[in-house]
C-alpha cells in the first residue's frame, strides 16, 4: 500500500508541472529477456507518474548508446535513464550529462565510476558479486564441493560479467568448494544463440563438465538447447543461470534447469523511475541502490512464477 500511495504522490507531483516530464531512455539491447521485462517497468511506472519517455536500442553498440546520450542531451530532455553497454564507457556518459547538469540514473548495469558518481547521478540495480555468488554457492552445495565446471559470461566489458564471474571465481577457491575446477571460461555475449554456438563448440572439442554457471538465464537456456541437440543427457549435469526468466522456469520445471536467481526486473525499472523522480524534485538518494536477490531452486520456483 505505501508503494501505491508513493506512486499517486509522484504522480501528482510530476504532472502538476513542477518538474519537467521527458526522460531519455537508452537500452542496452532490446533483443534480451531481462532487458525487457525491465523495459516493462520502466515504462509502467513512468506512465503512473506521467513521464514521457523517448526510448532508443543501442544494441549493444557503444557509439552508438554515446551518440543517443549525446542526442538526449541536445534535446534537452529533463533526465537520461540508461543501461550502459560498456562499463568503462559509462564514464564518458556520466561525464556528458553532468556537464549539461542532467540528472542521470544507471540502471541495472552500473559505470565504472560507479562509486565517484557526481551530484544528481545514481545507480539502481543488483549487486554483482551477490548475483554471482548465489548460484555458484548452490552449484557447489549440489555437486558436494567437487566436480568440473564451465562458466558462460556476458560482455566482458560489462560490470555484471566481471562481477558475477569474479564471485563464481571466489565461491569455488573456498574450502568448502576448493574440489571444483573450472575448466572453462569464455563469453557468449549473454546471448541465447551465443550460448548455443559456444556450447556447441565445447561439446565438439570434448571438453568434459559436470555443470553450467551462465552469467544469465538467456545464456543458460542456450546451452541447454545445444545440450539436448547433441544428445547431450541433462540428468546429470547441473545448468545454472540469473534472472528467473519465464523461459528459465519453464526449464526448470522440465528438470533443465537447476538453478536461478530472482532478480525483480519490473521492480528495479519502476526503482530506476523512482530516482529519477527524487533527483528530478531534489531530494536526497543514495548514490548506489541494490535491489534484491533470491535463490530459486526446483523447491520453491512455484513462488516465482510470473514475476518477471
Amino acid at each position: 500500500m505505501k508503494k501505491i500511495l508513493l506512486a499517486v504522490a509522484l504522480a501528482t507531483t510530476v504532472s502538476s508541472g513542477a518538474f519537467a516530464q521527458t526522460i531519455g531512455y537508452s537500452m542496452q539491447t532490446a533483443d534480451d529477456t531481462y532487458q525487457s521485462i525491465l523495459r516493462t517497468g520502466v515504462e509502467a511506472r513512468a506512465k503512473e507518474v506521467g513521464l514521457e519517455l523517448l526510448i532508443e536500442d543501442a544494441q549493444w553498440d557503444i557509439a552508438r548508446q554515446q551518440s543517443q546520450i549525446e542526442n538526449f542531451i541536445a534535446s534537452k530532455v529533463d533526465g537520461i535513464i540508461v543501461v550502459a553497454v560498456d562499463a568503462d564507457a559509462g564514464i564518458a556518459i556520466s561525464k556528458a550529462a553532468a556537464a549539461a547538469g542532467i540528472p542521470l540514473v544507471f540502471a541495472n548495469s552500473q559505470p565504472s565510476n560507479v562509486n565517484e558518481l557526481p551530484e544528481k547521478q545514481v545507480f539502481v540495480g543488483s549487486n554483482q558479486l551477490e548475483a554471482g555468488s548465489i548460484p555458484a554457492k548452490e552449484v557447489c552445495r549440489q555437486l558436494g564441493g567437487k566436480g568440473k565446471v564451465v562458466i558462460m559470461m556476458g560482455e566482458l566489458g560489462s560490470v555484471l560479467a566481471r562481477e558475477r564471474t569474479q564471485a563464481a571465481h571466489d565461491v569455488f577457491a573456498t574450502d568448502e568448494c576448493k574440489g571444483i575446477e573450472i575448466v572453462e571460461e569464455q563469453t557468449a555475449r549473454w546471448s541465447r544463440t551465443g550460448a548455443l554456438d559456444l556450447m556447441t563448440n565445447w561439446l565438439s572439442a570434448g571438453i568434459e563438465f559436470d555443470a553450467v554457471i551462465a552469467n544469465n538465464d538467456d545464456m543458460a537456456m542456450g546451452a541447454i538447447q545445444a545440450m539436448k541437440t547433441a544428445g547431450r543427457s541433462l540428468d546429470n549435469v547441473i545448468v545454472a543461470g540469473i534472472d528467473a526468466t519465464p523461459d528459465a522456469l519453464a526449464a526448470m520445471e522440465a528438470g533443465d534447469l537447476k538453478v536461478t536467481v530472482f532478480q525483480d526486473g519490473k521492480k528495479q525499472g519502476a526503482a530506476s523511475v523512482d530516482a529519477m523522480v527524487k533527483l528530478l524534485k531534489g531530494e536526497q538518494i543514495d548514490s548506489i541502490n541494490f535491489t534484491s536477490l533470491e535463490l530459486v531452486t526446483k523447491n520453491n520456483m512455484a513462488d516465482y512464477i510470473g514475476k518477471n
